[in-house]
């Protein structure tokens, strides 16, 4: 009976040793804490009303990119051609990077979601000119819709390289 209860005592005080290890490490190391966080607002539509969500978060050196898409401001809804709307929606993703002190080169990865994946070509033709090599890691994704009709959505995270 002894035995059993050293043995309970031992691995319970293993067990809170381990925990406070995982919870006070990352505070040690300097992990960012929720004071660390900055948001970038979504701009909402002239006499729009304002959408619950922001273009990206930034927490330390690391900015979480939320999806964006190929607007025409003209008309408020998608480019008329598959390269113009490619154009528009890495244009405000550029915008959202640059807005947070970042660039397209600080994409670690990409995700692109596509309503006809036989535009794979074309959207690359224009995604290319966007970067440096080496280029993020990236996913291409068939959906089959996406708001206001658009047939291309950009997500990603981007780390800002640090200065030596």
């Amino acid at each position: 009976m002894r035995l059993a209860f050293e043995t309970t005592r031992l691995c319970s005080g293993l067990l809170l040793g381990a925990l406070s290890l995982a919870i006070g490490a990352p505070l040690a190391l300097g992990a960012p804490t929720a004071a660390d966080r900055s948001y970038l607002e979504h701009p909402p539509a002239p006499n729009g009303p304002p959408l619950p969500f922001s273009d990206a978060v930034r927490i330390g050196d690391t900015l979480y990119v939320a999806g964006h898409i190929g607007i025409d401001p003209r008309t408020g809804t998608a480019a008329a051609s598959p390269e113009s709307e490619a154009r528009l929606v890495m244009d405000a993703v550029k915008h959202t990077l640059e807005r947070a002190g970042f660039t397209m080169d600080d994409f670690v990865s990409v995700t692109v979601y596509c309503t006809d994946l036989s535009l794979y070509d074309t959207f690359n033709g224009v995604y290319a000119g966007y970067f440096h090599r080496p280029h993020p890691a990236r996913a291409f994704i068939g959906v089959s819709k996406l708001v206001r009709g658009a047939r291309f959505e950009v997500q990603g995270v981007a780390v800002r390289a640090k200065t030596p």
